[in-house]
C-alpha cells in the first residue's frame, strides 16, 4: 500500500522540481526527501525519479504516480475537514493571472489571509491566458485567472475546468476631440468612422486583435494594426501621442488627452474566469481561494 506522506514528498517534487524545495516546504532534510521517495518507488514497484545533472527529475511514471498522488491527498484532506470541519487548510496555492484580475479579485484576498487563514500562503505570477494554461498544462500553478471577450471566446482544453469571475464592459480609447459624430453611434458605426486609423493591440496576447478584427468585418473593412504593447497606460501613451487608437476597459480612468468611445451593439465585454486542472477543486487550500475569489464581497 502507498504510504500518504510519501505520496505528498512525490507531489511536492512534481510541483516544486527540487529536493531540497520539497525539504525546504516540508521542514524536513534533503535526504529525508531522497530516502522516503526511494521506499515509495519500491512500493510502487518502478522507479520514480531518476537524475538530471546534480538534480533529478520525476520518470514518466513518477509524473503518472504524482497526479495520482494530488487527487488522493486531496480526498484525504476532504474526508478529514468534513470530519473536522474546524481544521485550518493550509498550503501553498500557486496562481498565474492577468494584471487586472490580480489587482481586482486577487490582491484584496491576499491581503486578508493572514487574519482569515493564517496557514494558507499564495504564490503569484503575472501571465497573459495562453501563457497561463502552459503553465496549468505542466501542473506549474494551481490556479489560473484567464480572460477573453464576447466577441472573441477562447476555448478552453478539456483538461481544465473553469469558474466565471466577473465582467466589464470595454470601450475604444482615442486621441481628445478625435472622438466626434462616432460616440453617438454603434460599434459598428465606430469602426466606420475610424477606419483606416491605426490600431493599438496586445503584445502577449490576441483576445483584443481578435475583437478588433471581428468587428471591423462586421463594418466591411480590415483594420490597420501597426502597433502592440502589453501594458494598457502604454497604450493611452500611444494615443496622446497620436499613434492609434485602442480598446480600453470603460470603468477605469483615462489619462488627459484620451477619449473613450462607447461600443454598443454589439457590445465588447471582458470575460474573466478562475480555471484549474481537471480534479483538483477538492484541495482544501485551492477551494478556499476558489470560494473566495467567487464571493461577491471579498
Amino acid at each position: 500500500m502507498l504510504n500518504n506522506d510519501r505520496l505528498l514528498l512525490l507531489a511536492e517534487l512534481a510541483r516544486l522540481g527540487s529536493m531540497r524545495e520539497v525539504a525546504d516546504e516540508l521542514g524536513t532534510t534533503t535526504s529525508t526527501v531522497s530516502q522516503q521517495l526511494a521506499v515509495l518507488a519500491k512500493e510502487a514497484g518502478t522507479a520514480l525519479t531518476e537524475p538530471d545533472g546534480r538534480r533529478v527529475r520525476l520518470t514518466p511514471a513518477g509524473r503518472r504516480l504524482a497526479r495520482h498522488a494530488v487527487t488522493i491527498l486531496a480526498a484525504v484532506e476532504a474526508a478529514r475537514l468534513d470530519l473536522d470541519p474546524s481544521a485550518e487548510p493550509a498550503g501553498t496555492v500557486r496562481v498565474a493571472g492577468f494584471a487586472t484580475a490580480i489587482r481586482r479579485s486577487l490582491l484584496p484576498i491576499v491581503a486578508a489571509l493572514p487574519s482569515r487563514h493564517p496557514a494558507l500562503r499564495v504564490l503569484i505570477h503575472e501571465h497573459e491566458p495562453a501563457e497561463v494554461l502552459q503553465l496549468l498544462a505542466g501542473d506549474r500553478v494551481d490556479l489560473g485567472l484567464t480572460y477573453d471577450y464576447n466577441l472573441a471566446p477562447a476555448p478552453l482544453p478539456d483538461t481544465v475546468e473553469a469558474t466565471a469571475l466577473w465582467t466589464s464592459e470595454w470601450s475604444l480609447g482615442v486621441p481628445a476631440g478625435r472622438a466626434g459624430r462616432a460616440v453617438q453611434g454603434s460599434a459598428l458605426e465606430v469602426f466606420r468612422h475610424f477606419e483606416g486609423t491605426h490600431w493599438l493591440v496586445n503584445s502577449r496576447n490576441t483576445a483584443d486583435d481578435d475583437v478588433v478584427h471581428t468587428v471591423a468585418a462586421m463594418a466591411g473593412h480590415t483594420p490597420l494594426i501597426t502597433h502592440r504593447a502589453d501594458s494598457l497606460d502604454l497604450i493611452q501613451d500611444l494615443i496622446v501621442a497620436g499613434l492609434g487608437i485602442g480598446l480600453l476597459p470603460a470603468d477605469q480612468p483615462t489619462i488627459p488627452g484620451v477619449t473613450l468611445v462607447p461600443l454598443r451593439s454589439p457590445d465588447v465585454t471582458m470575460r474573466a474566469f478562475a480555471v484549474t486542472r481537471l480534479g483538483r477543486r477538492a484541495w482544501p487550500p485551492l477551494a478556499v481561494l476558489l470560494d473566495l475569489l467567487t464571493t461577491p464581497a471579498h
